[in-house]
Formats: C-alpha cells, structure tokens, sequence
C-alpha cells in the first residue's frame, strides 16, 4: 500500500466504521448481543494495538539511543533537552489555562444542579498510583528486559538516556560498530514500521465500529453541550499550538500539518498516542527533522508534553464543580492549576491518565471523586480528542526545537510522498540535498 494512500483510507475506514457500527447497534436484538458483536468488532483494534506494542519498545531505544549518541557531547543534549522541556512547561501551562477559560466561559456543566453522591460513593479510577514518590520511582526500571516487556516507555527513554549517554562516550572506538548496529536498528524498526501501518484502516474500522455498536450514534447527543464545548477548547488549543509553531517555521506549519494527516487520524481514531507514535517519527523525518533531534525529544514528548490530556484535567475539573453547584473561586481555581500542573507531568504510562489525574485532584477542592463517572459513558470520545491533541503538540514541539536547533533538511518528497506539496523553502534552513538514507543516519 502507498503510503500517499494512508490517510485517505483510514478516513474511508473511518466512514464504514460508523456505517457497520450504526448498521449492527439497530439490528441488534438486545444490548447484551449489540455489546458482544462489539467486542468481536474490537478484535481488529485489538490486533492493530499489540503489533504498535510489539514495535514502540524497540523503536523508542533504538531512536533514542542513536539520536543521544550522535549529538557528540553532553552540553548538545542538554541545551536540545533545555529547550523541549522549556517548551512543554509553556504549552502545559497554556493548555490548563484553556481549560479552565473555556470551562468558565461556556459553563458545561452549568444548570443540571445534580444532589452530591453519598460519601461513599467511588469511582472505578484508581488514584493509588499517581503520587510523587512512587511515579519518581517507577521512572527508574529494574530491569530494562522487564520495562521492554510491559512496554514502560518512560522506563525505556531513561535507560535509553543513559546507554545513549555512555555510547557517546565511545562512539570513536569499541562503540563504534554498536552504534551502527543501532542505528541499522532503528531503520529495519521504520520498514517494520511501515508493514504495521498497512493495516491501520482495518484497526480503525475495527474501534470506530465497535464504539458505536455498543452505545450507538447516540453517544455523541446524550453529552452533546459537554462534547461541543471540549472541541471547541481543543480547537482553541490547536490554534495556540499551531500560533506557536508558526513562530518559528512560519508557514511551513501548515506543511507539517498536511504531513501528519495520516498519524493524526490514527490516534484520532484509535484513541492511543502509541499508535500514531512510529508514523509520527517517519513524517517528521520525512518532513526534514533530523533524527538526531526526532529521535531525542519525541519520546520525551510523549511522556512529559500531553497536551490534550492536560487540558481536560482542569476543564474536567470545573465541569464536575459545574453539575453539582460547587462554585470555586479565581484563588482555588489557580491553585488547581498549579496543582494539575505539577500532577500531569506523572501520568506517562498510568491507565487512563485523564482520569486518573482528575479523580485525584477533586477531594484535593471538596469535589466529589464520584464526579467523575458522569464523564466515564462518553469518555472514549473525549479521548479521541485528547488523543489527536497530543499527537500535534509532540510533532510541534519536536520540530520548533529543531529549528533553534538549525536541524531541518530538506523534505524528503521521493517515491510515495512526491504529491505531499510540501514547500521546502518555508521549513528549510539546512542541509538541502540529504538523502533518505543520509537523514536516517543522523549525517
């Protein structure tokens, strides 16, 4: 399958997923057998998931580690770490404050005036995880065999910093031919990558149809004021991502959207940043970024800087405040803020992260943790959006930081991607002529 054709696909299994799914939720007799076809359905997602599982830990080592030990000296990888972390406190900060404007201005949650839930009532999030100590703590793997079998991809880029590190070190004698064989790793991971890609359109038809078989079109009308309300913030937020952007690649950031269409709507769709995450490296490569730069900060990214994640967290929060009449003043709601944005940095890797952060923090403001199930029927949907959010914000951030860096290339527009019309001389500052195979290897 042309990699042109991606998105393009995807969006038609998109279309049939609605289809089928809207097809199977009214032919169902009942909604145990509506659920049970759903399940089946999933099957596919399923499938799709564990073969991005099956590549992300190898891909997150192998790219990271590469891109560590071909920046040459510790301070490269200090001022590039610098500026990605100084640029995802900035867009933290900007999402929570989105969050909690857009929450105040259109007021969800405003009028339904629900009676607070018995004392006892509890949600089935469990917060047990998120706290400082034991996140400081699992950020550190036992075993690197052990975080590469559960997928630990924070466990994974810390080993990887310090390997990276070390390699750097003796990249010039006995490293040498190591960091060739990891680099050769990290290209035969992209073509694996590539295979795996091919059956995105099944797996999106596959969680898109199975969604709407069980709850039905439905789903999006019984939340629709909620729904509405947080894709307007993340619109918002996209515009303020995509302003940032443009500050440093001018109009290019809109080449660099036109390029991400097919991961954007992977992780739309499939409601998981991991399986956007290897699509995201190859366009980004593509695009011109070198690996040097991709392979060090996405990962990073992707376990400091969710950005649609982080942005529900505070809307979320006065949304529950909302349905129960709880007002919260501009001091508590700051103090929230503060509060989350200290808490979200601890979510890499804990299930449903959103949640989790949430439903620790309500108690924190005399919120009721229970709260939170009245966002658990539509929460896939919301994810969806949180999701595709978080893809962009990563890509941006990835690519403004090469760009400080003097780090884009000349887009790659060979074979598949010739009709892409990305205008290298909006992104351009460097090394025009590199080829694929020079990009990969960090040259």
């Amino acid at each position: 399958m042309k990699l042109k054709r991606l998105p393009t696909l995807i969006f038609i299994a998109m279309l049939l997923g609605v289809l089928a799914g809207t097809a199977a939720h009214h032919l169902a007799p009942d909604a145990d057998t509506a659920k049970s076809i759903a399940d089946h359905l999933s099957i596919l997602t399923d499938v799709f998931l564990r073969m991005i599982k099956m590549i992300i830990g190898p891909l997150v080592f192998a790219t990271l580690v590469s891109g560590i030990a071909s920046m040459g000296d510790g301070r490269a990888v200090g001022r590039i770490g610098a500026k990605a972390m100084l640029w995802f406190v900035g867009a933290s900060v900007t999402s929570l404050l989105l969050g909690l404007i857009m929450a105040n201005v259109l007021t969800p949650g405003h009028g339904m005036n629900l009676p607070l839930p018995p004392a006892d009532a509890v949600s089935s999030v469990k917060t047990a995880s998120l706290n400082l100590r034991d996140f400081i703590a699992h950020m550190f793997p036992k075993s690197f065999v052990e975080a590469m079998a559960t997928n630990e991809i924070l466990q994974i880029v810390v080993f990887s910093l310090f390997f990276g590190f070390a390699l750097g070190t003796v990249k010039d004698g006995v490293g040498k031919p190591v960091l060739a064989g990891i680099e050769g790793l990290a290209q035969v991971m992209l073509k694996v990558t590539n295979y795996v890609m091919a059956f995105a359109p099944i797996g999106v038809f596959g969680a898109i149809s199975a969604v709407i078989t069980a709850q039905g079109l439905g789903v999006l009308a019984v939340y629709a004021k909620l729904l509405g309300s947080f894709y307007l913030a993340l619109a918002l937020l996209w515009a303020a991502l995509l302003a940032g952007g443009a500050l440093f690649l001018g109009r290019g950031v809109f080449s660099l959207l036109r390029a991400l269409r097919a991961p954007l709507m992977i992780g739309f769709a499939t409601a998981s940043s991991e399986s956007a995450y290897p699509k995201v490296i190859e366009q980004l490569t593509r695009f011109g970024v070198k690996p040097r730069i991709t392979n060090f900060v996405l990962p990073l990214g992707y376990s400091f800087n969710l950005d649609g994640s982080i942005m529900y967290t505070s809307f979320a929060a006065l949304f529950v405040a909302q349905v129960y009449g709880i007002h919260l003043s501009l001091t508590q709601q700051i103090t929230m803020l503060l509060v989350l944005l200290v808490t979200s940095k601890g979510i890499a890797g804990v299930p449903r992260a959103s949640l989790v952060v949430v439903a620790a923090v309500l108690p924190m403001f005399g919120l009721p943790e229970a709260g939170i199930l009245l966002v658990l029927g539509i929460d896939h949907v919301l994810d969806m959006g949180r999701t595709v959010t978080n893809v962009l914000g990563n890509a941006i951030a990835t690519t403004v930081v090469a760009r400080s860096e003097n780090a884009i290339g000349a887009p790659d527009l060979s074979e598949d991607e010739e009709d892409e019309d990305i205008d290298s001389r909006d992104v351009s500052t460097q090394g025009a002529g590199l080829g694929t195979s020079q990009v990969l290897a960090g040259k």
